[in-house]
């Protein structure tokens, strides 16, 4: 078994496999958005990281609860009900249409028998819906595993990061319609209304916000990075000095991005990205006047134990 926590993760390598994974977890997470009652700012959708993979939690349907699990070490998707059923399906080089018209048909089995959307969201020029997408199916097992071990780095630290703010934050959330990893902190005011907002962006974004995340890379930027950006963003943040020298402002985004390969190569990777992390926040805190006296303490961090060999 690769163990190594911080592989390689270029993008074009892996891209037929991310653009397959990226719908096949639309499928999940539109399951979760079916089942779970609305929260704020959309975060009933969202999927978390486990020892294995992703889920989407437990969801109610009826007097059960209901969840699915991608694993990404056994290459397996569960569905468990609290009342002792279990399905598994293997996560292989299948379809994205068959993999919806799989997992609709399993959640039928199961007594689930709700709406899922087969709409693709959030992917620039996807032409296939989900039910009917004969186009993506590749599935690199080892690509897979490389990206998982650089997704529970990511959730770990962000998760660290998250305890230094005593403010309303969001837990560190998976988003399959950007496919990234993210966590978000709040002033505590509302913010402007944005001109011309779907309905959708105005319910995420109707406080100031600081979100921070990693995702394998799209569009303008075409590597796996962590970002950071301010919404509103406040005058000055794009020229504001944050750590470490590898970060850049990425004006197509409105992001600061800080390369994965740049923290993987780095001396201390976790000290990488915590820098990157709290001094982007600082910055964007500083500039838009937040109260960081009544919203912060000490982000304390311990050296994590060191890693042992497995026992034979």
């Amino acid at each position: 078994m690769i163990t190594e926590a911080w592989p390689p993760l270029p993008l074009a390598e892996w891209k037929p496999t991310y653009e397959t994974l990226h719908r096949y977890t639309q499928v999940i997470g539109k399951t979760r958005l079916a089942l779970s009652p609305m929260v704020n700012h959309w975060w009933q959708v969202a999927l978390y990281v486990t020892a294995r993979g992703l889920t989407t939690s437990p969801m109610p349907v009826g007097e059960r609860t209901l969840e699915l699990e991608l694993d990404f070490l056994a290459h397996e998707l569960s569905f468990r009900t609290s009342d002792g059923a279990l399905r598994v399906h293997e996560l292989s080089a299948r379809t994205v249409a068959e993999f919806y018209a799989d997992t609709r048909a399993t959640l039928r089995e199961l007594g689930v028998d709700v709406p899922l959307s087969d709409v693709v969201c959030e992917i620039p020029g996807a032409k296939e819906s989900l039910s009917n997408d004969h186009v993506h199916r590749s599935y690199d097992r080892e690509a897979v595993g490389r990206w998982f071990r650089a997704l529970t780095q990511a959730d770990a630290l962000l998760k660290e990061f998250r305890a230094g703010f005593t403010g309303k934050v969001s837990p560190v959330n998976f988003y399959w319609g950007s496919f990234d990893l993210a966590v978000t902190r709040f002033s505590g005011r509302p913010a402007p209304e944005r001109e011309g907002a779907d309905p959708i962006t105005r319910e995420a974004y109707s406080d100031e916000v600081i979100s921070a995340g990693f995702w394998p890379g799209s569009g303008p930027v075409q590597e796996a990075a962590f970002y950071c950006y301010a919404v509103p963003e406040p005058a000055g943040l794009r020229e504001a000095r944050v750590r470490p020298e590898a970060t850049r402002y990425e004006p197509a985004l409105n992001e600061f991005v800080l390369p994965y390969e740049a923290v993987r190569t780095s001396d201390s990777p976790r000290r990488s990205v915590l820098d990157f992390l709290q001094s982007t926040y600082e910055a964007a805190a500083r500039l838009g006047s937040w109260d960081r006296a009544r919203l912060e303490r000490p982000l304390i961090r311990p050296e994590p134990p060191a890693a042992h060999a497995p026992p034979a």
